[in-house]
């Protein structure tokens, strides 16, 4: 997709409702052309990103909201990358192996009533 933000820019002004039609329409091309095995995770987040604007009192506010949405998600991959690139380092402590579990106990609840 083409973005020409003069012409974006003065739908938004002249028209909001046709410029939030054609932004939806657009968010939502982008997302059916990535890999089916991504197009999930992308419409996950697509919702959360819409949730955070209706949450906002102004497009700044979802502005500020998004943005602490990425940072946050930025750290916890710098983290990530702090504990295994540690680990690699000579001299550095092992991660636990990690291995799933193979049994559980399970717990019986009685019924709500």
């Amino acid at each position: 997709m083409d973005f020409d933000w003069d012409t974006w820019s003065a739908l938004a002004r002249s028209d909001p409702a046709a410029f939030e039609e054609k932004r939806k329409q657009a968010v939502a091309d982008l997302i059916a052309s990535v890999p089916e095995e991504r197009r999930q995770r992308l419409i996950g987040l697509q919702c959360r990103i819409d949730l955070e604007r209706q949450r906002s009192s102004s497009p700044l506010g979802a502005c500020i909201r998004i943005s602490n949405l990425m940072w946050d998600s930025f750290a916890e991959l710098q983290q990530a990358l702090d504990t295994l690139t540690g680990t690699l380092r000579p001299g550095a402590t092992p991660l636990p192996e990690l291995r799933p579990v193979r049994n559980a106990q399970v717990l019986a609840f009685p019924p709500r009533r």
